[in-house]
């Protein structure tokens, strides 16, 4: 069955332009190769709010029925609502279509294996995508495909259950769904809320699913996407602000202040949390900035784990440490309790439930950690001969190092300061992140020689 090149297949899932890269007859055959390769008799999928997410689904679903896979479709749902429904009822296999973050001209799917667990990059993975490449397809009896709305209500419950709805204080939530995928899921979170009878108040702002993103695509992490929150929260006199991107597997959080938190304090604040009613657990957390994050484990009395940049790797650590908690500055945050999966849901009621509990404000919590570890957030550079721009810096910093770790990209540090430089699992870019103990001047200056190196100075 010739085909063109597949070119859609990234690190560890399918990213690409829609008409080139991706199409309905690419999610076919990955259909196909998923069914064929995994021997599935059960996949789970849902989709997001996206343009193109129906018919891809579709044509992915025809490609699981014909490899011999029957289909519980979730229709409109988030990544961990697919995680879910994929581990809870035994599914061989769950796939979501989606494209999170990325440009309104783009479209992908995240697969993982029984469990909700990932596949291996390097075989699994790997072996997909030589198969959805060749079509060397055999016969298979046809599968049939169910809707699967009923999950989301056990989804609901089981999400609320990660908190002790009694603990809570009243409290008023700013949340924004950016017109992605998440308005409809958090209020099946809200109403099983309301009927265990927390105290809480929502604000919502870009609720409905809306696949022309009127206000712009939905990734929090971008600074011009922030203001709209932060305002609303300042607007409404919120205790808190989330914001979900567009599959909503990561949320990120505002203060009472409408200042945007960065990803990388939340895991050090949710790695405390846990170790507070868990002393001595493990926590993993990956490569870019670690400095917060592995003082406040050690003062929580965990042991910090690092793990590659990805969820992928992150799962893939936590099981073999049986983690109870892993963490990304990306605002990706993964739970023991939750199939080892990534939830953006989760975050926010057990960021509630600990203000809750201490009486005190985001602010409160972080302020003094921030000071205390200033970093620069995440640098994205575009370069003609990255290899080479890579070099340039290396040639500067390398010898002056204290230390290298290349988990992920390269990571220097150095006496009071460090920095990690690497490549873009899902996207054409190099990554920069510095951080310091105690000093943010010295961030600045870092970032911007490092900066300066990578562009060509």
């Amino acid at each position: 069955m010739p085909f063109r090149q597949i070119d859609c297949f990234k690190a560890y899932d399918v990213r690409g332009r829609l008409g080139i890269e991706l199409d309905q007859d690419v999610a076919y055959r990955i259909g196909r190769a998923f069914a064929q390769l995994r021997g599935a008799r059960e996949v789970v999928v849902g989709r997001d709010s996206r343009e193109t997410s129906p018919e891809l689904a579709e044509a992915l679903i025809r490609g699981l029925n014909d490899g011999g896979a029957n289909v519980r479709d979730l229709g409109l749902a988030g990544t961990e609502e697919m995680y879910f429904a994929t581990a809870h009822y035994g599914a061989d296999g769950g796939i979501e279509v989606t494209a999170s973050h990325n440009p309104i001209d783009y479209n992908g799917m995240k697969l993982v294996g029984p469990g909700a667990a990932p596949l291996d990059p390097d075989t699994e993975f790997a072996d997909l995508a030589k198969l959805a490449q060749s079509g060397a397809f055999t016969a298979a009896e046809k599968g049939a495909t169910t809707l699967f709305p009923e999950a989301r209500a056990a989804y609901a419950s089981a999400i609320v259950g990660f908190i002790d709805v009694a603990a809570l204080r009243p409290m008023t939530i700013l949340v924004n769904a950016g017109n992605g995928t998440a308005g409809p899921t958090f209020d099946a979170i809200a109403a099983e809320l309301e009927r265990r009878g927390a105290p809480l108040r929502f604000i919502r702002i870009n609720h409905d699913p809306d696949a022309s993103f009127p206000n712009g695509i939905p990734n929090p992490l971008l600074p011009e996407n922030q203001p709209m929150t932060a305002d609303a929260v300042l607007a409404h006199g919120a205790d808190l602000g989330v914001a979900w991107d567009g599959d909503f597997d990561r949320c990120f959080f505002f203060d009472a202040q409408g200042q945007f938190i960065p990803g990388e304090y939340i895991v050090g604040l949710l790695g405390t949390a846990f170790l507070e009613k868990h002393p001595g657990e493990k926590i993993v957390h990956d490569p870019r900035v670690v400095l917060n994050t592995r003082a406040m484990i050690a003062e929580a009395g965990g042991q910090a784990i690092q793990a590659r940049t990805g969820h992928a790797f992150l799962k893939r650590a936590m099981r073999q440490h049986d983690a109870i908690y892993g963490g990304e500055m990306s605002a990706h945050h993964y739970f023991r309790g939750f199939h080892f999966a990534d939830s953006g849901m989760i975050p926010w009621l057990l960021v509630v439930e600990l203000l809750s509990r201490k009486g005190r404000t985001l602010a409160d919590l972080l302020s003094q950690r921030i000071a205390a570890y200033p970093s620069s957030g995440e640098i994205n550079f575009r370069l003609s001969d990255p290899d080479a721009s890579i070099k340039r810096v290396m040639s500067c910093f390398a010898q002056l190092a204290v230390s290298r770790d290349d988990t992920d990209g390269i990571s220097l540090e150095f006496a009071n300061w460090r920095f990690n430089l690497r490549r873009s699992n899902t996207e054409p870019v190099v990554r920069l992140n510095v951080e310091s103990v105690g000093d943010a001047a010295l961030v600045t200056a870092r970032a911007a020689e490092i900066g300066d190196l990578l562009n060509g100075g």
